[in-house]
């Protein structure tokens, strides 16, 4: 009866400290943060002529590009053949070329948003004598 009760008791021990070796979600969700941190990311904001808002955020780090529109997140991978900054996947291409920042759908050839920035104007002006 003692062997049995020390087996268990050794069997317990075993068992306890094999559990806390492992991490827990909470450490492994920080180790997560703590990599995505030191990732160059910009974000932007731009807002369409029918008041539809497009959330960027560019990833240089990992050259992916996080689009959120209408509540739906889309990550895309940047395309090294196109011009300036374009990212796309199988089936939505984000660009940003000159100034105009589009967000399509391949399948259908169909622009979801559309925002053209506006130039810097100086108030100041040139006297002519």
């Amino acid at each position: 009866m003692k062997k049995l009760f020390h087996f268990t008791i050794i069997g317990l021990m075993a068992v306890t400290a094999t559990a806390c070796k492992h991490q827990g979600k909470d450490e492994i969700a920080l180790q997560n943060v703590a990599k995505q941190s030191t990732d160059k990311i910009t974000k932007d904001v731009y807002r369409d002529e029918f008041g539809d808002q497009l959330e960027v955020a560019v990833n240089e780090t990992q050259n992916t590009v996080v689009v959120r529109l209408d509540g739906k997140s889309y990550e895309l991978k940047k395309s090294e053949e196109l011009p300036e900054y374009t990212a796309a996947d199988a089936d939505y291409q984000y660009s940003d070329i000159r100034g105009e920042v589009t967000f399509l759908k391949k399948d259908y050839n169909m622009v979801l948003f559309h925002h053209k920035k506006q130039k810097q104007t100086s108030n100041t002006k040139m006297a002519s004598y």
